[in-house]
């Protein structure tokens, strides 16, 4: 029975600041890292033997915390953040077959990256609603289909997100690899909506907190077996 752990990012410096982030690369704040270290220290009884992150900077660094504050989580491995021949950022010049008796892959993919925004992207939430009003505003961010102006709906981040999930991460998870995936509110309630069937109404009152680990258990037929918050 494999292990799948999914964890939002830590918060970021525009989570703080009430600020519709989206593909825009914030880091993480000091809380958000401590908040990344309470995580590892919660997993330390898990251990990881493939990571698949965003290619957004503040879930790479909640993967990279939780896999190194608490050392036993690799099993003895090394974190090796790997790229992707057909990656168009990607220039061959970590080129190197690897050992995976003594490394641990991490994989960022746009795939798993935030709802794109749009227009709202680095504006003030609260502001926004003023400007926009309260219920327009939280049609855009809570509706199943509605997208922000200029960006995606949630339906959009379903659609890259789950293929990725069922072509990729599911047949580690198939043949017992314990996966973590490090990514965001969006494109993990994409994953959670696919794992426990959910509507589209219910999906999207669904709440995730910062650096909070869910792990599910997935059998060998890719069926969600268990499922465990470590609040």
């Amino acid at each position: 029975m494999a292990k799948l752990i999914l964890i939002r990012h830590g918060q970021s410096l525009w989570n703080a600041e009430n600020k519709f982030t989206g593909w825009v690369d914030v880091p993480l704040g000091e809380e958000g890292r401590a908040e990344a270290t309470i995580a590892s220290c919660k997993l330390k009884d898990y251990r990881v033997r493939v990571c698949f992150t965003s290619m957004l900077f503040r879930a790479i660094e909640t993967a990279i915390v939780i896999l190194t504050e608490v050392n036993d989580i690799c099993d003895g491995r090394i974190p090796i953040i790997k790229h992707q021949a057909d990656d168009e950022n990607w220039h061959g010049w970590d080129k190197y077959k690897g050992d995976p008796e003594q490394e641990l892959p991490v994989y960022p993919t746009a795939m798993l990256d935030e709802r794109y925004y749009g227009e709202l992207q680095g504006l003030n939430k609260a502001e926004t609603a003023v400007k926009f009003g309260q219920e327009q505003v939280q049609l855009w961010r809570r509706s199943y289909a509605v997208p922000p102006p200029g960006g995606e709906s949630l339906a959009d981040t379903v659609k890259r997100t789950v293929p990725f999930f069922c072509d990729r991460i599911l047949p580690h998870l198939i043949t017992g690899d314990n996966v973590l995936i490090a990514a965001h509110g969006n494109s993990l309630r994409a994953i959670i909506k696919h794992l426990e069937n959910l509507s589209e109404g219910e999906i999207v009152n669904v709440e995730l907190g910062t650096a909070i680990p869910i792990i599910y258990d997935i059998d060998a037929h890719g069926q969600t077996t268990n499922k465990v918050i470590l609040n």
